[in-house]
C-alpha cells in the first residue's frame, strides 16, 4: 500500500469480531461445526431431490437451486473467516476481496429472487391448482431460476465494479470479517455518493421480491380461508409452512441489517447479524424443509433404508 493522495491497495486486513485471542479457537470450532453441518445438509438436500421421483416437482426444483445458492454464498465467506480465526495473517488480497464480494453479492441476491419464485409457485398451486402443471411448466421454472441468477449477477457486477473503482487513502483495514460494500466504502477517499445511491436503488428494486411474496401470500391466505374442509385448510397451510418460515428468517435478518438506526455499536451489530445471514441461515434452511415437509421426511426415510 503506497501513501499519497491516491492509494493503490494490494490487500485488505479484516478486523473480524475483535474477540480476545483465547476465544478465537472457540469461535473457530463453533463456526466450523456450523459450516460443516450446512454443507452436509444442503448437499444431502440436493442429492435427495435429484434421486427421489416424488420430489420432481417445481417446488423442489426451486428448493434445489435455493440450497445450491446457500452453499455458494456461505462458501464465499466462511472458509476465509475460519482461516482468520487461527492464522496470524488476517489479510485478503485485493483480487480476493473483489471475487468474494462478487460471489457473495450474486448468490445472496439470487436467494431473494428464488424465494419470490417459490412464493409464486405456492400461489399457483393453491389458488389455481387445475392449471398448475401448465402455468408452472418446466420451461417457466427454468426461466424463473435463470432470471434469479441474472439479477444476482447484475446486482453484484454493478456494486463490485463501482466499489473497487474508488481510491483508498484512509486505510486498508476493514472493520468486518468479509468484504462487504459499506465497510469498503468507509475506507475510500473518493466521492461515494453514487455508490450510496446505487445501494439505495438496487435495494429498492430488490424490494420487488418482497412485494411478490406479500401479495402471493395474501391471495394464498384468502384461498385457504375460503376452503370448506378443515383438512384442505391444514394441507394448504402445511404446504406453505416451510417456505414461509424460510422467508421470515431471511427477510427479518435483512431488514434488521439495513433498517437499524446508526449508532456507535451499529457496526458490531451488523457483524453479528451478517453472521446469522451468511453462515447460520444456510444451515437452517435444510433443517426447516426436513422438519416441516412431509415429502422430504418420507424421502429421507427411503434414503436411510437404502443406506442402512
Amino acid at each position: 500500500m503506497t501513501q499519497g493522495n491516491s492509494t493503490e491497495v494490494t490487500e485488505f486486513f479484516l478486523l473480524g469480531f475483535g474477540a480476545p485471542h483465547r476465544f478465537q479457537y472457540v469461535l473457530f470450532i463453533i463456526f466450523l461445526v456450523i459450516y460443516v453441518t450446512s454443507m452436509v445438509g444442503n448437499i444431502r438436500m440436493i442429492l435427495l431431490i435429484k434421486t427421489d421421483p416424488r420430489l420432481q416437482t417445481p417446488m423442489y426444483f426451486f428448493l434445489q437451486h435455493l440450497v445450491f445458492v446457500n452453499i455458494c454464498y456461505t462458501s464465499a465467506i466462511t472458509p476465509k473467516m475460519l482461516q482468520n480465526f487461527i492464522a496470524e495473517n488476517i489479510s485478503i488480497s485485493f483480487r480476493g476481496c473483489v471475487v468474494q464480494l462478487f460471489v457473495y453479492g450474486t448468490f445472496a441476491t439470487s436467494d431473494a429472487y428464488l424465494l419470490a419464485a417459490m412464493a409464486v409457485d405456492r400461489y399457483v398451486a393453491i389458488c389455481n391448482p387445475l392449471h398448475y402443471p401448465t402455468v408452472m411448466s418446466r420451461r417457466v421454472c427454468i426461466h424463473l431460476v435463470a432470471g434469479s441468477y441474472v439479477m444476482g449477477s447484475i446486482n453484484a457486477s454493478v456494486h463490485t465494479g463501482f466499489t473497487f473503482s474508488l481510491s483508498f487513502c484512509k486505510s486498508n483495514t476493514l472493520n468486518h470479517y468479509f468484504c462487504d460494500v459499506p465497510p469498503i466504502l468507509a475506507l475510500s477517499c473518493s466521492n461515494t455518493d453514487i455508490n450510496v445511491k446505487l445501494l439505495a436503488i438496487f435495494m429498492g428494486f430488490n424490494l420487488f421480491t418482497v412485494l411478490v411474496i406479500i401479495f402471493s401470500y395474501i391471495y394464498i391466505l384468502a384461498a385457504i380461508l375460503k376452503m370448506s374442509s378443515t383438512t384442505g385448510s391444514k394441507k394448504g397451510f402445511s404446504t406453505c409452512a416451510s417456505h414461509l418460515t424460510a422467508v421470515t428468517i431471511f427477510y427479518g435478518t435483512v431488514a434488521y441489517m439495513y433498517l437499524q438506526p446508526h449508532a456507535n455499536d451499529s457496526q458490531e451489530n451488523m457483524k453479528v447479524v451478517s453472521v446469522f445471514y451468511s453462515v447460520v441461515i444456510p444451515m437452517l434452511n435444510p433443517l426447516i424443509y426436513n422438519l416441516r415437509n412431509k415429502e422430504v421426511k418420507e424421502a429421507l426415510k427411503v434414503m436411510g433404508k437404502k443406506l442402512f
